[in-house]
């Protein structure tokens, strides 16, 4: 699984885009701190890009991916390979260079401004968590979608679908269900309906932990209570981890199955 992982990882790191993905944020680092003197404004808006932006590029590239690299993913089930170490190592391969390259891209001009003398540096910490959470998540859903289409456009449309849903249609559900059944207590569905869905648990944790609660309406002292604690901290991020696991359990478990 190493080798694949290896050679997945080197293969990724060596593309054009994986290069655009790391200046891309490298820039956009440099440019929001010579604009905002105060660095939690910075991870603000940091967060509004990246809750959006990371899981579309993660879906994006393992869906690319994994039907670009078929023929040779076929080459290699010929061998004397695990199935699991295969598609392992390449998700590996796809989550861990999106990763760098986000944590490099943010870190570098952060780390130049001074952030380990800042007192922002646990939320910019927490910011990066959460984004390499989402990357990993996001990978792991579109190595599903594709392992399970064998038509291409199929694949592509579920994974944007999917991005959608978890972006923008959710979110209208949610608020359109807090706002049909107000008169209901909401507080435990409120907190349940967050956790379902990666992007706005990671939104409301970051958002929390900059103490700006008050943005998220009426629920923010709800929320407050239970994310704002460290055991909320730890549910939250440990929630984080099983949407990882989830998938990638589903992910091996298909592998050993289906007939390619």
């Amino acid at each position: 699984m190493f080798k694949i992982l290896k050679y997945s990882f080197y293969d990724l790191i060596r593309s054009r885009w994986s290069y655009v993905y790391f200046l891309f944020y490298l820039l956009l680092g440099f440019v929001l701190l010579f604009l905002n003197n105060d660095v939690s404004k910075a991870v603000i808006t940091l967060m509004n890009i990246i809750i959006i932006l990371v899981p579309l590029i993660g879906t994006i590239f393992g869906v690319m991916y994994f039907y670009n690299s078929k023929e040779f993913t076929e080459l290699l089930l010929a061998q004397p390979i695990k199935r699991s170490s295969i598609f392992l190592g390449q998700y590996l391969g796809v989550a861990g260079s999106l990763s760098l390259s986000l944590v490099l891209g943010l870190g570098i001009p952060f780390v130049l401004y001074g952030i380990f003398k800042s007192d922002a540096i646990f939320d910019f910490s927490l910011l990066l968590v959460t984004g390499a959470f989402l990357t990993m998540i996001f990978t792991a859903l579109s190595f599903n979608i594709s392992i399970s289409n064998e038509n291409k456009i199929k694949g592509f449309g579920y994974a944007v679908l999917l991005w959608l849903f978890m972006a923008v249609i959710y979110d209208g559900l949610f608020l359109m269900s807090l706002i049909v059944f107000k008169e209901y207590p909401l507080d435990s569905f409120s907190l349940v309906a967050t956790m379902f869905n990666p992007i706005d648990l990671s939104r409301t944790l970051i958002l929390l932990k900059l103490d700006i609660s008050a943005l998220l309406g009426y629920t923010g002292a709800v929320f407050k209570q239970f994310f704002g604690t460290n055991t909320g901290l730890f549910v939250s991020l440990g929630t984080l981890l099983l949407w990882t696991v989830l998938p990638i359990w589903r992910l091996t478990r298909i592998s050993k199955k289906k007939d390619f």
